[in-house]
Order: C-alpha cells, then sequence, then structure tokens
C-alpha cells in the first residue's frame, strides 16, 4: 500500500521506537479477541467473569479447563507478516521496545527481542499463591485440574496472566511509560486504545513530542490525535514499512 507523505521520514529520522500492540495484531493469526464470543460449552460464560481470582478460588477447574482451550487455540497459529516485520525493523533504530497486551508469546516466536508483556503469558502457569513460575514439565506430568502447585502446599497452577482487579507485573507498566515519555516515535497497532493503563501509553507519547501512528482498520479514540492514522491491518501494512525503511537506513 501507498504510505502517507512524511511517515517515512519521521521514521528515518527516529532513533527511540516504541511499539504498542493490541489484540488485532494477534487476531490476525487466528487468535480470538479475549471478548469474542464463547462458543460451544463456555456460551453460558462470559469471559469477564472467568477472568478473575474470585472465579478461580471459587472454580478452579473450571476456569484451567476454558483457558486449557484458549492455549491449546493459541498452539495452532503462527505469527503473520506484521509480526516477522517489526522483528526486522528492530535494525534499523537505536532502541525498539516492544510492548504488547497480547499474551499470545507471537511477539517472540517471530524473532522480537525486547517485548513487555503488560497482560502476562497465557502459556505459562504460575503458583496462584506465590507467583513462582511452574516448570512445563511439572504441568503436563502433574494430575488435576488444575495441577497442584510445587511451590505451596497450598497452591494450584494457574496461567500467567493478569486477570482483572490484578496489578500488572512489577515495573513493566513503569518501563513502558519512560520509554513513552521519551520515545520519538510511538506506533499503536491493533489496539482500540480503551483499555488501561496500557492505552494511556499513546498519549503520553503524544504529549511528550514524540510522532504517533496509528494502525488500524478501525477508528479509534486515538484516530483522530496520531500524526498518522493508518485504517489498515499490520499484516498488511507493516512490511512495507519494514521495506521501506531498509531502503532508506
Amino acid at each position: 500500500m501507498e504510505l502517507p507523505s512524511g511517515l517515512m521520514a519521521a521514521l528515518k529520522n527516529a532513533e527511540k521506537v516504541l511499539m504498542l500492540t493490541g489484540a488485532g495484531m494477534s487476531a490476525e493469526s487466528g487468535v480470538p479477541t479475549f471478548r469474542d464470543a464463547q462458543t460451544g460449552l463456555w456460551e453460558k460464560f462470559r469471559a469477564e467473569d472467568l477472568a478473575t481470582p474470585e472465579a478461580f478460588r471459587a472454580h478452579p477447574q473450571l476456569v484451567w479447563d476454558w483457558y486449557t482451550e484458549r492455549r491449546n487455540k493459541i498452539r495452532h497459529v503462527s505469527p503473520h507478516a506484521g509480526h516477522f516485520a517489526l522483528v526486522e525493523m528492530e535494525q534499523y533504530f537505536e532502541t525498539l521496545l516492544l510492548v504488547t497486551q497480547n499474551v499470545d508469546s507471537l511477539h517472540q516466536l517471530a524473532g522480537s527481542t525486547e517485548v513487555i508483556e503488560l497482560h502476562g503469558n497465557i502459556m505459562l502457569s504460575i503458583c496462584s499463591e506465590t507467583g513462582q513460575q511452574i516448570d512445563d514439565r511439572w504441568i503436563r506430568t502433574e494430575p488435576g485440574r488444575p495441577p497442584r502447585s510445587p511451590h505451596h502446599p497450598q497452591g494450584l497452577a494457574r496461567p500467567a496472566v493478569v486477570w482483572f482487579g490484578e496489578e500488572l507485573p512489577a515495573g513493566s507498566m513503569k518501563r513502558a511509560t519512560a520509554e513513552a515519555l521519551s520515545c520519538d516515535v510511538c506506533f499503536s497497532i491493533g489496539t482500540s486504545t480503551l483499555v488501561q493503563p496500557a492505552a494511556s501509553l499513546p498519549f503520553i507519547a503524544l504529549d511528550s513530542g514524540a510522532i504517533v501512528i496509528e494502525i488500524n482498520p478501525n477508528p479509534t479514540a486515538l484516530s483522530s490525535k496520531a500524526h498518522f492514522s493508518l485504517q489498515t491491518t499490520a499484516a498488511e501494512v507493516l512490511p512495507t514499512i519494514a521495506a521501506d525503511l531498509a531502503g532508506r537506513k
């Protein structure tokens, strides 16, 4: 696709770039968004009612089984061209920090080296009592749905994701905010800019003088404020940007 005038000039002069990605990035790979309609066994449940510490304490097997189904779906998808373009773009800037609201590891699978997972990682498990990570071999061999934790006598394995009512991983939002305050360019990719506190990052970057580039097929609260709002998908436009950078840097 043809890029807007001035976009590549802004990138050519940039040294520090912040990338924020959301559910739309993963949806292009076939990962259902968190609030997609539940199907089959899960039709009578709302995702918001399962992703809480209270739900896990009351119905640990139910919540574990729901996340097991979500994990199995993610295991059958792959990074798309947009993910790989972000990896390629790392070489063209002094720093490129990728901050994601997604929990599926697709950025890491594509090869991204600097990734802050604001909402955790669904493919990992932690102890419900201590928060310590549980080895995947333990999860595979220990009976129970969920398996008991090796770290605490009353602990159970739970997904290493941030549930409603929980704090973000220690230091992750602090570092992301610091990057938003100091970056030259901030991308907001496939995110509705509704889920806080991640939604604040592009606006912090704007207020700090950064060029803000939004990539989203649908308009958001950021669209009218961003310097460039590209109503398309990441897989469509990011490879074009990466290829153009290769010719300019």
